[in-house]
């Protein structure tokens, strides 16, 4: 646990680099959002400072909405690129997001798997948190067992999302996701939480039995995943658990 989000960034943004460093040739899992925004601006630092490189690495992302071209301004695919992609070394042809104006969506979804496979599988994925649980846009009630598909948004999270759209009723209703399957693939996982907000969620994830009904508790069932919180995310999790600067699952 960190005292705030920046402190919580840094940390997630270290332990990762050093993997980076490592692997060289590695496989991120990523995700878009507020939460990842200042794990990426660490990087991004890192990088200008001619501490960390993605030469090497490659990424896949969590999902899309869908309907949205890549330039689309609201599109994952333009908040990767304002937010990391061109301000580091990676190359942009190992860049991966969902296409969200797939013509064939069940076809994307099989090909976006496949390649994942291709290249050996996720080595870390970042996922934040949503209020209701959910971990990339599956959302509560969905199954464990599916791969990268098609979903319906619940109208909390289109709620949560309208403030990136104009208006409201703009806001997309399905999405493309990774789905818990692939997520729980990936070698490690580290999960980022940070406010007052997401302290339940983040609460019955760790604390509560494994349940469709919340999608994030899952990642109690993986045999290596991190759980890097802010002390609001942490607020109600137990004393012993808070006083870890991870939380392991």
């Amino acid at each position: 646990m960190e005292k705030d989000y920046e402190g919580m960034s840094l940390r997630a943004a270290q332990m990762v680099a050093i993997e980076i460093k490592r692997r060289r040739q590695i496989v991120l899992g990523l995700a878009s959002g507020n939460t990842p925004l200042g794990l990426y601006n660490y990087w991004i630092r890192m990088v200008q400072q001619g501490n960390l490189s993605f030469k090497d690495a490659m990424s896949f992302n969590l999902d899309e909405y869908l309907g949205l071209a890549p330039h689309h301004p609201q599109s994952y695919w333009t908040y990767m690129q304002e937010n990391l992609v061109r301000h580091i070394d990676i190359d942009p042809e190992r860049v991966h997001i969902p296409r969200g104006d797939a013509e064939d969506v069940e076809a994307h979804c099989l090909a976006y798997e496949q390649m994942i496979r291709q290249v050996g599988g996720i080595d870390i994925q970042i996922l934040g948190i949503g209020q209701n649980g959910h971990i990339g846009f599956n959302e509560p009630g969905g199954s464990f067992g599916k791969s990268t598909h098609l979903v319906e948004l619940t109208e909390d999270t289109r709620l949560a999302n309208s403030r990136y759209f104009a208006p409201e009723e703009d806001v997309p209703t399905h999405a493309i996701t990774m789905g818990l399957k692939s997520i729980m693939n990936a070698k490690q996982i580290v999960l980022l939480a940070s406010g007052e907000n997401k302290s339940d969620a983040v609460y019955k994830a760790i604390m509560e039995e494994v349940a469709t009904s919340l999608p994030a508790s899952v990642l109690q069932l993986h045999p290596n995943c991190v759980f890097i919180l802010d002390e609001q995310a942490a607020s109600r999790l137990p004393a012993s658990i808070q006083r870890k600067r991870e939380v392991a699952r």
